[in-house]
């Protein structure tokens, strides 16, 4: 049963259904930056997406010069270039890194003071 009090669910209900405010080919680029030797089946895992789709995604950002993709071995090794802006016309001052510091901050570093 829904809490009326609950403001995410209040929310939920008056926008019509869920969203976020990140797109797959952040997350995608975000599992990346924070695992460069993960599996593509692991980073979809972790994304919520298919594996069809996040193949689809890794080339997008290789295609656009966000990432390259090595061979070592078996496996795909990903190196996350932060220097690359932002696509949108609106963020398109701002570097990837600043996407990449926000989200892969370890979460067991506590803040000074």
């Amino acid at each position: 049963m829904q809490d009326p009090q609950d403001p995410a669910e209040a929310g939920e209900e008056r926008t019509g259904g869920s969203w976020t405010f990140l797109t797959n080919h952040a997350r995608i680029l975000l599992e990346v930056a924070r695992d460069p030797q993960a599996r593509l089946r692991d980073m979809a895992a972790r994304a919520g997406i298919t594996e069809r789709a996040a193949q689809l995604i890794v080339n997008d950002l290789e295609a656009a010069g966000y990432l390259r993709r090595t061979r070592v071995g078996r496996r795909n090794h990903y190196t996350v270039d932060p220097s690359r802006r932002l696509r949108h016309p609106a963020e398109a001052d701002h570097r990837i890194e600043g996407l990449l510091a926000l989200f892969t901050q370890r979460d067991d570093a506590e803040p000074s003071g």
